[in-house]
Formats: C-alpha cells, structure tokens, sequence
C-alpha cells in the first residue's frame, strides 16, 4: 500500500468536491479499495499503485473539466469516467464559464466582431454605450486567455476618479480610496473566478487591479491589459497606458463617449486616440450602439432618451 498526495491548486474546491462533499462521497463509492481523505485543495490517496494511478487519471479529467466549465456535478463525473461527452462539451462560441455554470459568449454581432478583434490584433478600442457588454467581454476573453495560458497575468485599469484622480478627498489607506472606482471591474471577475481562487490570483499578482495612474513607468509584458472608462483619460495620459505595452500582450481600451465627465476645458485621451490612431496597422477600433445592450431592457430606452436629447457641440477636435 501507499500514499499519494494531489493538490488541487487550479480549482476552486467548493466546486470540486460539490455541495456537502456530495462529489467526493461518489468517488469514494465509485473507488471504495482506496482510502481518500481530503482536507481544503489536498487530496491523500492511500492504496495499491495501479488503483491510485488510475484514480490520479481520473482527477486529472475532472479538474479540467471543472476549469473549464466552472462546474461539476455527478452526472459529469459519471460521463467523464465512462469516456463520454458532457452536456456541455462541445457547445459553439463559449468565451468562458460563470462561477455558476452559466455560458458566456457574444450576444450581438459587434460583440462578436470585438471577440474577432481580440484574436486578431494586438490593440482593440471598444467604444459604446453603457450596457453594451464592451468591459465584460473583453474580461471574459482575458480569463480565457489566462486559463489556456497564452499569458501569465491579467492587468485591469481605470481612471480612479472621474475628474482628475483627487483620491486624498476620499477617507482610508489608498486601496480603501481606489476600490470604489474599480468596483466594476471585481464584479466581472467575481462572475467568472471563484471568489477564493480570485483572492488568491490576486495576491500573486497573477491578477492585477489598479487605477491609471499606478500604470507610469511599467512594462506590461505576457499579459491581458484592459483599460475601462477611457473616456475620462486625458491625452498624455492615454499616451502614457498606450506606450506600456510589452511583448506578447494584448490590450483592449473601453469608453463611452456619452459619459464623458473630464472638464470641458479638458479634451478626452479617448476622442483623441480614436483620430490619432486610426490608420495604424494591427489596431481595431469595434463601434458598438443601442441594440447590443444586455441589461435590463429600459436602460436602451434610457440610451435612446438621451440621444435625442439637443445637447451642446462637443469642444473642436
């Protein structure tokens, strides 16, 4: 008899061992001449060494499976020991899984156009209205990316305050000052990482948070970089996120150019940008609109009530 060790440090282990261990209570039953103990992401296997080696290939199929889809349920672990297909396997345009098991892919045809995009090019500005999906896509691809490992980490930025960064206005240490602004940014990722395995990607830095300004001076390399509400960015400092780019990373720039809340005096990075950068080989800009807003449905009447609205001209370009 011996004893093996498997560390389950890629999943979440909730979602391995299922609710009341119900997951794990069915591979005891399923392998009852081993003795398994699991204590957090530590599982001890004690018995002969041709049962744990075939137990070992079948916790390397499970925890695949539960990284990719975010979920695991008996029905799974009968089909995957059996060598079959799951009801999931095999499902057309999925960018990842939700924490809760849910499918997240494109729902609009410009959102599928910034999916292509990302593949394509190296740099994707994605501009539209509030709802749109531009922020939350371009998060999802990012999480893929990091799973399939064709980065090491993931960047996420936004202007912490919307006029100017003034953050000694705002009461605590500088996380407590930042985390209101970049709220937005930890929903998303919250739906689509386990929240422990986020703390922990987080404290490895593995996953990174920030506000633009924590940018200067960086070399963001081997990274997913996205930089949300890049309308309020004034032109060097748009520059400056810009020109941090390193080798095999791919930035997305997102913006709203109806939310602009910069002094008027003041033009936006984000306008600039779009006239500056627009010829330049390897750059998509994905425009999006009203119809490819998913939340709730009176935010696109709100949209829509807005645009009508006789509004002042915008400062010349």
């Amino acid at each position: 008899m011996i004893e093996k060790h498997i560390i389950l440090d890629d999943v979440d282990p909730i979602i391995f061992y299922g609710v009341n261990n119900v997951n794990l209570q069915m591979l005891k039953a399923l392998y009852p001449k081993l003795r398994i103990v699991a204590r957090g992401n530590v599982m001890r296997v004690m018995g002969d060494e041709e049962r744990i080696q075939e137990f070992e290939g079948c916790i390397a199929r499970l925890r695949h499976h539960c990284l990719q889809y975010n979920s695991l349920g008996e029905e799974d672990i009968l089909h995957i020991l059996r060598g079959e297909k799951t009801s999931k396997d095999g499902v057309q345009g999925v960018i990842v899984y939700s924490t809760q098991g849910r499918p997240i892919s494109a729902r609009s045809g410009n959102q599928q156009r910034l999916v292509e995009a990302f593949h394509r090019d190296d740099m994707v500005f994605a501009i539209g209205p509030a709802g749109s999906g531009k922020t939350y896509i371009s998060i999802a691809l990012a999480v893929r990316a990091l799973k399939n490992k064709e980065v090491r980490k993931i960047i996420l930025s936004r202007p912490a305050v919307e006029a100017g960064e003034k953050l000694g206005f705002l009461p605590g240490d500088m996380k407590e000052k930042i985390d209101p602004y970049l709220q937005p940014l930890y929903d998303a990722l919250e739906d689509m990482i386990p929240v422990t395995k986020l703390q922990e990607m987080m404290e490895q830095k593995i996953i990174q948070i920030a506000p633009l300004a924590f940018m200067r001076g960086r070399t963001l390399n081997d990274a997913v970089v996205i930089l949300d509400e890049a309308q309020n960015t004034t032109i060097p400092q748009l520059k400056m996120f810009l020109t941090r780019m390193g080798m095999n990373t791919k930035m997305v720039i997102t913006g709203d150019m109806t939310q602009i809340d910069l002094p008027h005096s003041t033009q936006s990075g984000l306008v600039n940008a779009i006239h500056v950068l627009k010829d330049i080989q390897g750059i998509s800009f994905i425009e999006m609109d009203k119809g490819d807003i998913v939340r709730h449905r009176l935010v696109t009447r709100i949209v829509e009530a807005y645009e009508k609205q006789t509004l002042p001209p915008a400062p010349p370009l």
